[in-house]
C-alpha cells in the first residue's frame, strides 16, 4: 500500500472528545509540535551525526530506516528512524521485535536501549505525520492483528500519534502487554488536555536525561 493508502479500522469516535479538545487547542497542540520538533532537531542534532557515523560504520550505507506506519484514523505514513539492522525485504513488516536480534551489532542495541534511534522522527513531526505526543504509531499488519484481537486498539488511533506518549513514560513499551498498551492510549484520549501532553514531555526528558 501507499504512502497515502488508508487503513479500514473498526468505527469509532474518529476525534478527541470536543469537551477536551476545542479548535483552539488542537491548533495550539500543533503549534507546540512544530516548535518542539525545530527545537529539539537543534538540540539533537550532534548526537544524531555522531550516531549516524556510528551505524554507517558498523552497518554500511543507508542510515535512515524508512517504514510504513498507522497514523490517525488509519493513514499510512512513511516513519523515519536510525538504522540498527539491515532486514531482509519484507521481514521488518511483519517481525515484532529485534530487540534479541543476533544480527544487531554495539551501535543497533545501544541506539534502540537509549531511543536515539527513535530521534529521526522530529521530521515526521515537523510534516505533520506525528505528533511529539500521542500513542505510538504501529506497522499495518500488527494494527490489522490487534484490532481483531485486542477490543478498543483500533480506537486508540482517533488522536495524532506520537514521538512519545502516556504508555511509553508508563513503561508499557518494546514486549510489554498491547491490550495494557490500548488502554492507556484510550485513557490518553479520553482524559487528553495540552497540560497532560506537556507533563508527558517532561516525564519523557527526565528518562532520556536520566538514560
Amino acid at each position: 500500500m501507499s504512502e497515502t493508502a488508508t487503513l479500514q479500522l473498526p468505527t469509532f469516535e474518529l476525534a478527541i472528545p470536543a469537551t477536551n479538545a476545542t479548535s483552539l487547542a488542537r491548533a495550539t497542540k500543533r503549534a507546540i509540535d512544530i516548535v518542539g520538533a525545530l527545537v529539539g532537531l537543534v538540540l539533537v542534532l550532534p548526537v544524531l551525526l555522531v550516531a549516524a557515523l556510528a551505524v554507517r560504520i558498523e552497518g554500511g550505507p543507508g542510515v535512515i530506516f524508512r517504514q510504513t506506519r498507522v497514523g490517525q484514523h488509519g493513514r499510512h505514513f512513511t516513519l523515519y528512524k536510525l538504522r540498527s539492522l539491515t532486514p531482509e525485504p519484507g521481514e521488518a513488516d511483519t517481525t515484532w521485535n529485534i530487540d534479541r536480534d543476533s544480527r544487531l551489532g554495539p551501535v543497533g542495541r545501544f541506539i534502540r536501549a537509549t531511543a536515539i534511534d527513535e530521534l529521526p522522527q522530529l521530521v515526521n513531526v515537523l510534516k505533520g505525520d506525528m505528533s511529539l505526543v500521542g500513542p505510538r504509531p504501529e506497522r499495518p499488519h500488527f494494527v490489522e492483528k490487534f484490532s481483531r484481537e485486542i477490543p478498543g486498539y483500533a480506537a486508540r488511533h482517533r488522536v495524532p500519534v506520537g514521538l512519545t506518549g502516556l504508555a511509553v513514560v508508563k513503561g508499557l513499551r518494546g514486549d510489554t502487554s498491547i491490550a495494557d498498551r490500548a488502554a492507556v492510549d484510550n485513557e490518553y484520549a479520553d482524559n487528553w488536555s495540552l497540560g497532560l501532553d506537556l507533563l508527558i514531555m517532561l516525564r519523557t526528558v527526565l528518562y532520556l536525561i536520566k538514560h
